[in-house]
């Protein structure tokens, strides 16, 4: 912990709540660096374990159980915490540009932001449609969606957008919570259809045969209807229009696509991929910016590609603390 009679000799700027941060957090606060300043900046205070969504939304977990106050973490490791959105880096100046205060000087600076829905672009997408990420912006709309339902009474369709895990999990877990609440509320909860749209042949295209074919019988003993082979092109007030031009109509869209990446990164000047993903070498170090660090979905291995995916950020958490710690003192990574 940083005392009133420690000079300041760096400053470490964590950009992001992500998982990895996490392991950072809780690794600088069991072992405090002498003269290190630390300071976060996170856009959200409570931040979501993704993969705990679809049970949070299935009504598994509550709040807590899915959420991590990171002011309380903040405390614990006796860092700043910055409540703001990054909009950019002034890399020549080291400094993070905030939406709503000074910018932020740093000597090291660590990235885990995560990611969001990709394909927003499609018309639509992100007005009409319920995108899943960010998360805290998504459980925000999720509330004024439940209550939709239960004032409709009578049918209601939910579309799902997305043949990935995450779109595969949100059909199921929706589903669940829904036709639960209906049924609470002595409403029919048979009102209530789920149907999954997705651009890919099949469902779940980067598992095995075995593991698509389970959830398959799943949806078809829950009666959720696949729509694969169609790619949404228009998100409506009232469904969806596909390339091959066949209309789906849906009371609610909820947009579960593969990652993106934000464009501050790219536009700030940091090395990207093709998508806009942060390239990091094999110790999450930035290509082209060697004080600059980038783990989890936000980040691109250029040796060891991963997917996007929570539970990767989660393990790249103690080796990036690792590298920073030994980046500050000089050592090799």
């Amino acid at each position: 912990m940083q005392t009133a009679h420690t000079p300041i000799v760096k400053d470490l700027v964590l950009v992001g709540g992500g998982h990895s941060h996490l392991a950072v957090l809780k690794y600088f606060g069991m072992k405090p660096v002498p003269g290190l300043r630390i300071t976060l900046i996170t856009r959200d205070l409570h931040t979501p374990y993704s993969g705990m969504l679809p049970g949070y939304i299935a009504g598994h977990y509550d709040f807590d159980q899915a959420h991590i106050d990171l002011r309380r973490l903040a405390r614990f490791a006796g860092i700043r915490i910055y409540h703001s959105e990054v909009s950019g880096l002034d890399l020549a100046k080291k400094q993070v540009i905030c939406a709503n205060r000074p910018p932020v000087p740093y000597d090291v600076l660590s990235i885990n932001i995560g990611s969001r829905p990709g394909t927003l672009q499609v018309p639509g997408a992100a007005g009409l449609g319920l995108p899943v990420k960010p998360i805290d912006s998504f459980l925000g709309r999720w509330g004024v969606l439940v209550s939709r339902v239960l004032d409709t009474r009578g049918p209601f369709c939910l579309l799902v957008v997305g043949g990935g895990a995450g779109g595969v999990e949100m059909a199921l877990a929706t589903q669940y919570r829904l036709q639960k609440t209906l049924r609470d509320a002595g409403q029919n909860a048979e009102q209530l259809s789920i149907q999954l749209v997705t651009d890919s042949s099949q469902i779940l295209p980067t598992y095995n045969d075995d593991v698509r074919k389970r959830f398959e019988r799943v949806f078809s003993e829950r009666n959720i209807r696949i729509y694969p082979g169609h790619a949404v092109n228009t998100v409506l007030e009232h469904g969806v229009i596909c390339d091959n031009g066949k209309s789906i109509p849906g009371d609610a869209v909820l947009w579960v696509t593969s990652a993106s990446a934000p464009t501050w990164p790219g536009e700030s000047g940091l090395a990207v991929d093709e998508h806009g993903f942060i390239l990091v070498n094999d110790h999450l170090q930035s290509s082209s910016h060697p004080q600059i660090f980038a783990a989890g979905d936000v980040a691109a291995s250029i040796k060891y590609p991963r997917p996007k995916s929570g539970v990767f950020a989660v393990r790249q958490g103690l080796p990036l603390a690792k590298n920073i710690l030994r980046y500050l003192h000089g050592r090799t990574l």
